[in-house]
This record gives structure tokens, C-alpha cells and sequence, in this order.
């Protein structure tokens, strides 16, 4: 995913555009970066998070950067911000999103008389800096991101930062958050609306979808207006990868998941009796809590999370290493396991490795059941619009590696679509399926009309592509 924050303010920024930047520090894996500009010019500083919290990496670097403008990202992959210098003028820029027909783009670029690219490992080209160079090719900043928006198949929100103000642009499809804090001299921008909460900001307005505006010191800009008609809000950013604090389109992550869990206690009604509700630690908690207090089933934690030196269970490339670190970051409440049905609550399953030695620990603590229920619906579908998860291919989803042990390599549309309807038997037969092969004793996905009850904007307004495939 990735997580951006940005400050235009009559004095220096710098310490602001740190703390804002740390608070995304749950939306990103690989990097860290922040650019500013002030009276020495640009200046920026780029390091590794994968080993290391972004608030470490970066204390000295406050220390030194000085400057009333700065934009700051935590990056799941590419490094950033970008310095370009160009017809437009120097500027700074970061992105969050996805390319879907990135050959095409660089293909055209190297048509259009655009030599090269900087090459990152693995022969990979830096998106955002590929980002810069199209808007380059318009006459204005602003035409060049509108130009952006429309060219990108996928998703794409940028902060651009000149020597004059912040331009924010959110995605097309508004499938990604940008949001504007104001306090006095300053105006911020951010992914996260909580993100500036504690640094004296308070709410001004949230960007539409496609809105493109320009920041500085003394006012917001609209420059393009929203198209809210193309509204295709991530409907993942509630389910997992949101902060509980965090709102989005005026709808709380918290308040969203205990709504989740409530409905999921709904459907089970007195279809199964545990003795404790637990979540897994830390996006399926809410979810527990809110099942826990629909069924009157007591909540508790029968294992923890070591966070001191685990603070992520993906922060590695290697999947092997990530699973090893999922494996020793959970430690056991052996007196809450010991003979007792446990009711568990993940946010997803993707690939179910983890979950299933999560299970097969409980088991081993002493667990009597463990019954599952995830907080979405089964994932069909890799994410064609935001970097959800490293998956190379939908056959790493343990739903698709079921559906071919049942229908073969070739399996239609019209047939996948029968696995998306809770209400089909192809569906049922999944479930029970992957029941068995994660060795849980029921297993009970949230429904996707559920999910969107959850929620509770206009099911259209909402992106379940992960889940039903619809566009």
C-alpha cells in the first residue's frame, strides 16, 4: 500500500512532516522518505524501514532538513520522494497506487523520444518517477496529474510539492484516502485523517474522487473538481489495512468493525456455542469485540502479540521469514486456551498459511475448538488497483487453489462467479473445503452484503473487486 503526509506552513515544518509521516508507518514495508523546501532549496533524505521503525531511521534527519514546505511517504516499495527538475520547474513527488498497463506507458514514452529510466533492482523501473515524467508533458502541473488520472490503469494519488505550494490529487475512482487538516499559518494533507489530530490540525475537508487541489500556507485550492460519480472507494481500508482511529468517506474503521462482528454473530446465531470470542491481534480485535458483544460470548485474548521487536508480520520480503515471524511474534494465554472453544476472528484469509498454524497452536495449547470467522468475504481476485498483498498470482489465494482442485485449470467466469454466492452450493462446498484442509472445526466468511451493511455507504460507492470480480 503506502501512506503519504504533507505540510504548508508559514514556519518550518519539518518536525510536523516527521510525526505525520510516523503515523503511516502501518501502511508501508520497505521505505521511508521526506523532502522539503525552504531557504536552502530542496533537500531530502531516503532510507530503508524493513529492519528498522521509520521514526529511527529518521531522527537525525530532522535535526538537519529545514524548510516550511515538505511532503514525506512510508513506501511499500519504491523509493521515495522523487526530486525532478523540468519545463514545469523543480519539484518533489510521491505516489500511491497502482500501474496495470505500465509497459504500455513506458513503451509510448520511449516512442515519444523519452530515452531512459533509472533502473531499480530487479530490472524494475521506479513508478513514480514515471508518474513525473508524464505529467512533465503537459503544460501545467495540474493538466499533467488530470493527464496522469486518466492514463493509468489502475490507481494513482500524488503529492507534488514546488517551491510555491503542495498540489494533492486523489485517484480517479477515489479507491485511496487524501484528506486536509488547517490550524493557524498551516495547512497539512494526508492519507490518514487521524495522522494530524495530535499536531494541532483540524479537520478542513476531504478530497473527492479525481480532486485536485493546491495547498500552500494560506489557503486550499480546489483546481479540478470531484467526480464523485466515479466513486470507487477500497472497501479493505475498513476491513484490515485502515487504523482504528481512521475515517474514511465520514465512516469510522473501529466503529465499521465492531458493526462487522456483530453481523457475523447475527449469522451465527445459535449455530455454535465457544466458550471466548478472541481476535487475531491487531485487525481482528474490533471484530472480535464486536461479535463478543452481539452474542454475549465473553472476549478475551488467549494469545499476545510481542510487538517490541515484531511490529510487523510482513515487514520481510521472504513469505518463509514473514510466517516465521507471525509464528513468534503470537505467545500463548495457556490458562485461556487449556479446554476451551474458542471462537477466532482474522481479518482475512489470503493464502491461510498463518492462520492455520495459528490454529494448529491452539490446538497444541490445549484448544478444544476453533472455530473461524473471517471479518470479509472468501478473496477471488488479486487487487487490480492497490499493492494489497505480494502475490504473484491468484493461484497463492487458498480460494483459487481450492476452486482448481475442483474444476481444473480452466475454470470459467460463469462458474467463479457461482464460488462469490454465499447462496450456491459451489460456494458452500468451498467453504467446507478450506474448513478442512485448515483443520478448523466451522469455518464462516462475512458475506459481501454484510460487509457493505458494515459499512454503510451506497454498495456502488464501494470497491469489492477482491471479492466478486465486478469492476
Amino acid at each position: 500500500m503506502g501512506g503519504f503526509f504533507g505540510v504548508a506552513s508559514k514556519k518550518d515544518c519539518v518536525l510536523e512532516l516527521f510525526y505525520g509521516v510516523d503515523y503511516h508507518s502501518h501502511l508501508g514495508t520497505r521505505r521511508g522518505g521526506m523532502a522539503v523546501y525552504g531557504a536552502g532549496g530542496f533537500n531530502r533524505a531516503i532510507h530503508n524501514i524493513e529492519n528498522s521503525p521509520f521514526r529511527t531511521k529518521f531522527e537525525r534527519d530532522v535535526e538537519e532538513l529545514q524548510g516550511n514546505l515538505g511532503i514525506g511517504c512510508i513506501s511499500d516499495y519504491e523509493p521515495q520522494p522523487l526530486l525532478l527538475q523540468s519545463h514545469l520547474g523543480s519539484f518533489a513527488i510521491t505516489t500511491v497506487g497502482k500501474i496495470n498497463n505500465q509497459e504500455q506507458i513506458l513503451k509510448k514514452a520511449y516512442q515519444d523520444g523519452r530515452t531512459h529510466f533509472l533502473e531499480m533492482s530487479g530490472g524494475q523501473i521506479n513508478a513514480t518517477e514515471l508518474i513525473g515524467s508524464l505529467i512533465c508533458r503537459k503544460e501545467t502541473i495540474a493538466e499533467g496529474i488530470r493527464y496522469v488520472q486518466e492514463l493509468v490503469d489502475g490507481s494513482m494519488t500524488v503529492l507534488i510539492m514546488t517551491k510555491e505550494g503542495i498540489y494533492a490529487a486523489r485517484d480517479l475512482h477515489g479507491r485511496t484516502p487524501v484528506v486536509i487538516g488547517k490550524k493557524e499559518d498551516a495547512y497539512c494533507v494526508s492519507f490518514e485523517n487521524f495522522a494530524y489530530l495530535n499536531l494541532g490540525y483540524e479537520h478542513y475537508k476531504e478530497l473527492g474522487p479525481g480532486e485536485i487541489v493546491y495547498i500552500t500556507p494560506e489557503s486550499v485550492e480546489t483546481l479540478v473538481e470531484p467526480q464523485y460519480s466515479k466513486m470507487k472507494i477500497c472497501s479493505f481500508l475498513w476491513v484490515y489495512y485502515g487504523y482504528p482511529t481512521s475515517s474514511y468517506e465520514g465512516v469510522n474503521v473501529e466503529e465499521m468493525r465492531y458493526r462487522c462482528g456483530s453481523m457475523l454473530a447475527k449469522r451465527d446465531g445459535d449455530s455454535v456455542h465457544p466458550d471466548i470470542v478472541a481476535g487475531v491481534p491487531d485487525s481482528g480485535l474490533a471484530h472480535a469485540i464486536g461479535y463478543a458483544n452481539e452474542s454475549g460470548i465473553p472476549y478475551a485474548r488467549p494469545f499476545i502479540k510481542y510487538t517490541p521487536t515484531w511490529p510487523r508480520s510482513f515487514m520481510p520480503t521472504n513469505q518463509s521469514q514473514r510466517d516465521l515471524i507471525a509464528r513468534m511474534k503470537l505467545i500463548p494465554v495457556q490458562a485461556l486456551i487449556e479446554n476451551k472453544k474458542l471462537l477466532l476472528i482474522d481479518d482475512s484469509i489470503v493464502r491461510g498459511t498463518q492462520l492455520r498454524e495459528t490454529t494448529e497452536f491452539l490446538y497444541r495449547s490445549g484448544a478444544k475448538e476453533v472455530h473461524v470467522r473471517p471479518a470479509c468475504p472468501p478473496l477471488l481476485y488479486g487487487c487490480k488497483y492497490l499493492n494489497f498483498s505480494r502475490s504473484k498470482s491468484e493461484m497463492e489465494l487458498i480460494t483459487r487453489r481450492v476452486i482448481r482442485e475442483r474444476e481444473g485449470e480452466n475454470c470459467s467466469e460463469e462458474v467463479l462467479e457461482e464460488y462469490t454466492n454465499p447462496d450456491t452450493c459451489r460456494y458452500a462446498q468451498m467453504i467446507e473445503e478450506i474448513r478442512r484442509l485448515q483443520n478448523f472445526t466451522t469455518l464462516r466468511y462475512h458475506r459481501l452484503d454484510d460487509l457493505l451493511a458494515s459499512i454503510g455507504l451506497e454498495p456502488c460507492r464501494v470497491c469489492t473487486y477482491c471479492f466478486d470480480g465486478k469492476e
